[in-house]
């Protein structure tokens, strides 16, 4: 059976993919044909339905669980792996409250990232949406005043010059105690339950495999990515694949749960009324 996927060329979603897709593990009948986007075109895909499988934004997820089921394997949850509201003007870290006339570069409307920020800067609405990794560059050429980073950026700015705001991974953490959920992998819901959990099961054990082998996938991990520095990219995987990325289990659908019930609370997403995971519950 081919099902169509669809993830980041990010050093976390390769790391993660690449035993499925190269059948390096049992996939159990399943192939698939292979889709990478930055995230944000990734989450306006799923919100057409397009992808049979697809990594997308939790935000973004709000909006097509009618179409798409959660799996517990391959999210992207953790602490410390928060975006960053940077700039290249140090002047602004210095000021009690940041201007709203601020011109902001965002990865995308729908992104976790533009979430948090909303929920620490709701004043600040002067949004661009940009590719992700674009946002240094348009910070360094005067195109925007503010950069929300995400992935390998959050590595990368310091040496440009730039200066970090604030962790918003950190302001989430303060706030609520849970991991933040930054994405996950969702399954088309017309797909029988019993292929939508056979996905879970091999996208787990794609999982597995790569942190029992992290050398595997070098090459394609490379392949793909914007930084080649093998260390950048490892200190990437490190920060953005861990336990949940294995299984959420029961703290990473509480961290789940609780961005979607605050995002409801604020009327940033519309009402939930779908069951959000494949899985039963714990």
């Amino acid at each position: 059976m081919k099902l169509t996927i669809g993830f980041s060329p990010c050093p976390n979603d390769t790391f993660i993919f690449d035993a499925l897709i190269h059948h390096k593990i049992d996939t159990e009948g399943l192939n698939f044909d292979v889709f990478f986007d930055d995230v944000e075109t990734l989450n306006n895909k799923a919100m057409r339905g397009e992808l049979d499988v697809t990594k997308l934004s939790f935000h973004a997820m709000a909006y097509v669980l009618d179409q798409y089921a959660l799996l517990d394997a391959g999210s992207a949850l953790g602490f410390g792996v928060g975006p960053l509201l940077i700039c290249k003007n140090e002047t602004l870290l210095h000021q009690n409250k940041l201007s709203a006339d601020l011109r902001i570069g965002i990865p995308g409307k729908f992104t976790t990232a533009n979430f948090l920020l909303g929920i620490a800067f709701p004043h600040l609405l002067n949004k661009q949406e940009l590719v992700f990794s674009d946002i240094e560059n348009a910070l360094l050429n005067g195109k925007i005043d503010l950069g929300l980073i995400i992935h390998e950026n959050r590595f990368t700015y310091g040496d440009r010059g730039l200066y970090k705001i604030i962790d918003l991974g950190n302001y989430w953490e303060g706030l609520t105690g849970c991991a933040i959920p930054l994405g996950g992998i969702v399954v088309n819901r017309n797909l029988d339950v019993a292929v939508q959990q056979k996905v879970n099961r091999v996208l787990r054990k794609s999982v597995e495999y790569a942190f029992s082998n992290p050398k595997s996938g070098i090459d394609f991990i490379r392949q793909h990515s914007q930084e080649m520095n093998e260390a950048v990219m490892y200190q990437h995987i490190e920060l953005y694949v861990n336990q949940y990325s294995i299984d959420l289990g029961v703290e990473g659908r509480k961290a789940v749960d609780k961005l979607f019930e605050m995002a409801q609370s604020k009327k940033i997403i519309p009402k939930i009324s779908n069951y959000i995971y494949v899985t039963p519950g714990y």
